[in-house]
């Protein structure tokens, strides 16, 4: 994983995302899940491009349940855009660069 995506789990959640000045794209994933392996390069290319103006983080929903139970995720991979500590676009499943681009312009 590129250095550039931040790895959370449920204890710093609050901290990097719901109290973050800059947007955040939070991946939902789990180490299982064949979807979520084809996004991380795209995500991890998206965070290098944006670095800066977006914050890019994944939390692995097996080994912290708390925060995707708290936003009712229930499919991988799922991404949360946050803005001011709130969810302001979801994205579920392995999408095209050009769409998640688009989603992270329109968060912009």
């Amino acid at each position: 994983m590129a250095g550039d995506v931040i790895e959370l789990g449920d204890a710093e959640f609050q901290r990097e995302v719901l109290e973050s000045n800059e947007p955040v794209l939070v991946d939902f994933t789990a180490t299982w899940c064949p979807p979520c392996r084809v996004l991380a390069p795209v995500i991890d290319s998206l965070a290098a491009e944006y670095k800066g103006r977006m914050k890019m983080a994944k939390l692995n929903v097996d080994d912290h349940p708390r925060t995707p139970e708290q936003y009712g995720i229930r499919a991988m991979p799922t991404l949360l855009f946050f803005k001011g500590g709130k969810v302001v676009k979801q994205v579920v499943g392995a999408v095209p660069r050009a769409k998640l681009e688009e989603a992270v312009r329109q968060v912009l």
